[in-house]
């Protein structure tokens, strides 16, 4: 069986960067389609004006509609169709940049991401998470190839509020435990083959940055600063979580929370923390020691990702609902079933509540 890695073209991290778009773009073709979040457009679009002014390059604009849907995508699709726009350039959160992503994959040109904010490991994978236009997951679209660049700005990133920075963390915080159960279970990655030694090393010490550098970033962010903390965060939230997953393999963690997204009272939460409470979850599934879950609900709790189903929304445990998002996270061709042992929507069900009762002793 394969082994498989793979990256994007390009990975640029540095404070400033953005006045380089149109320097690191400038091969890639000539009409470009931006599509950004209402902040990044706030933010960035002068900046990138003169980026591309001073390469002579003709720019589009358009603001995203705010969901990952098959509706937004398809309408960007007819824009660029009708402006011959050769390349997107996606600016925002993770699901500003999967939307360009899927735009660029249906039209068959190069795409730029530029995040925003590190609150997914999004930006650098070759696959876009679709949700239905109420914001629920529908499936996964994988494209044939990662963004051609991946540019992150991290004097953006680091004034952006502290609680996507922290949610990257809870996204990224799954990234080692799911690659070890896909490679345990000789399962294939997202990449199409089974993990390389690289993405693994990727996807550890991912992991070991988060635990020893989140606390200082978060608090170093909340004061809107960025340090070698910082720095380090927002490249193990992005490019080692975003190498990690695609090529090491996504398992219960990621599954969990796509369960979770039917939960109304889980619809203010981040992506990353409800991912967060799914790798508690896939660690009382695999039965994991208490010396590492503690780890794991340590790190969480000093950072600020939910531990407990109260935590993400959920006042009043009602069996309906929990065993409504087991029998999601468990539906034929989740990611769950990289796990090394046969998975049910009962097994999930009891390691949901038991995860919620470890997070409640804990914070006893």
């Amino acid at each position: 069986m394969a082994k498989i890695i793979i990256a994007p073209g390009k990975y640029i991290q540095g404070r400033g960067e953005i006045n380089n778009i149109g320097k690191y773009s400038n091969i890639l073709g000539n009409k470009f389609f931006v599509i950004a979040s209402n902040t990044g457009f706030k933010t960035l679009k002068e900046s990138i004006a003169q980026s591309f002014k001073e390469i002579n390059k003709s720019v589009e604009y358009e603001l995203f509609q705010g969901e990952c849907s098959e509706n937004e995508v398809n309408r960007l699709k007819k824009i660029c169709e009708e402006k011959n726009i050769d390349v997107i350039l996606g600016i925002g959160g993770g699901k500003a940049l999967d939307t360009a992503k899927a735009v660029a994959f249906y039209m068959n040109i190069p795409v730029v991401v530029v995040p925003t904010i590190a609150s997914t490991d999004a930006p650098c994978s070759a696959l876009s998470v679709l949700y239905t236009d109420d914001g629920v997951f529908d499936k996964y679209l994988f494209l044939p190839k990662n963004p051609d660049i991946v540019l992150v700005d991290t004097d953006i990133i680091s004034k952006a509020p502290a609680r996507f920075l922290v949610s990257g963390m809870g996204d990224a915080l799954a990234t080692y435990f799911e690659a070890k159960a896909t490679l345990d279970s000789g399962k294939n990655a997202i990449c199409g083959g089974t993990p390389t030694k690289a993405a693994m090393a990727l996807a550890e010490l991912c992991y070991n940055t988060l635990i020893e550098e989140g606390l200082k970033a978060k608090l170093a962010v909340e004061k809107g600063v960025c340090t070698p903390a910082v720095e380090a965060v927002i490249e193990a939230n992005t490019y080692l979580s975003g190498l990690g997953f695609e090529s090491g393999g996504l398992a219960a963690c990621h599954a969990v929370h796509n369960g979770f997204t039917a939960i109304k009272e889980c619809h203010s939460m981040y992506h990353g923390e409800k991912v967060a409470f799914g790798v508690i979850t896939q660690l009382v599934l695999e039965n994991a020691s208490l010396d590492q879950i503690d780890e794991v609900m340590d790190f969480c709790y000093s950072v600020g990702l939910p531990i407990t189903l109260k935590q993400l929304g959920i006042d009043e445990i009602k069996y309906e609902e929990i065993m409504k998002v087991a029998e999601l996270a468990a539906v034929d061709g989740e990611t769950i079933h990289n796990m090394p042992f046969p998975v049910t929507p009962e097994s999930v069900y009891a390691a949901i509540i038991a995860a919620d009762a470890l997070g409640n002793d804990f914070l006893e």
